[in-house]
């Protein structure tokens, strides 16, 4: 790799996926800081453009948290020096994990010290660990600190992991998701047209596509927040599904979220969906008459939530 920034008193280096920047990433992040403050180092992240299992086994690759536009976002606001991303080809993935070691992390970056999980794995088909790490580490003169898994304060004491996130919103447990996140779990997209048919039954709502690389709540109707590009928030009652009163085979769920209070038009703004709780899950109706009668419900259901 050429880049290179200068980094005279080296660099406390931390490196992962980092899908969703969860409280558990954020504590090997605080750890991090921690080491470079007491060393006079600067911080250094070390993230890829795309999670590797999308190149060494992309049938099965999971669905990600967030964009890598939304996560290094979230990964400035930690307040990290440097950000750098790394392009995973198939080239990229046959590279060893000694040879990552000695070419981007001290080679770019000039690392003192290396922060990770203490599952953390890397290079050609996963070999490297925090023990191959330390042995590198022995030669080019830099520490290393495996730190434990991160568990839930409360419950059963999962670990903390991108994994049980996921799962968590497969499940629609969108209050479980903000648990192990440490924030409400959001969608980010730009509103579409739709066909129109909430506003002709009283309910218009703004309509957010899903892409088939991102995780989002299984279908169901939640209680949420809508942020506007200006700031602005609004309570809204929202479906994720695929409407089947109305439609028998959709490819894809939709996300609609109907701004209690709103009126207007929000066609072609970026909008963020952030998820509070599940109020139930999708249901054909018999007509139109019940489904009006449950989308009143629904949305006096999602404003008592967003009031407590």
């Amino acid at each position: 790799m050429a880049w290179s920034p200068s980094l005279e008193q080296g660099s406390v280096v931390t490196v992962g996926e980092y899908d969703g920047v969860h409280r558990g990433h954020r504590t090997v992040i605080a750890e991090m800081h921690r080491m470079a403050a007491e060393r006079g180092c600067a911080t250094a992240i070390v993230t890829f453009d795309r999670h590797p299992a999308k190149v060494v086994r992309p049938d099965s690759a999971p669905l990600l948290l967030c964009d890598l536009e939304t996560k290094l976002e979230l990964l400035a606001e930690t307040g990290v020096d440097y950000t750098l991303v790394v392009e995973f080809t198939p080239e990229q993935a046959q590279v060893p994990a000694e040879t990552f070691a000695r070419q981007v992390l001290v080679g770019c970056l000039q690392a003192k010290v290396i922060v990770v999980g203490a599952d953390f794995h890397f290079g050609k088909d996963r070999r490297g660990n925090v023990e191959t790490l330390k042995a590198v580490g022995e030669e080019l003169d830099y520490q290393v600190v495996g730190l434990p898994l991160v568990k839930q304060l409360t419950g059963e004491g999962e670990v903390i992991s991108s994994t049980s996130i996921r799962s968590a919103l497969a499940e629609g447990d969108v209050e479980k998701a903000h648990r192990l996140l440490g924030r409400l779990f959001e969608v980010r997209g730009v509103v579409t047209p739709g066909d129109r048919r909430g506003r002709t039954i009283g309910f218009p709502t703004a309509n957010l596509p899903t892409t088939p690389d991102l995780q989002v709540p299984s279908d169901g109707v939640y209680a949420a927040w809508y942020q506007r590009p200006d700031g602005t928030q609004y309570p809204a009652a929202v479906n994720v599904g695929k409407r089947p009163t109305f439609y028998d085979f959709a490819e894809r769920s939709l996300i609609e979220a109907h701004l209690i209070g709103f009126r207007g038009d929000l066609y072609g703004e970026q909008a963020k969906v952030r998820f509070v709780r599940r109020l139930r899950g999708e249901r054909r109706f018999e007509d139109v008459d019940q489904l009006v009668a449950q989308l009143e419900k629904d949305v006096t259901g999602a404003a008592k939530c967003l009031s407590e």
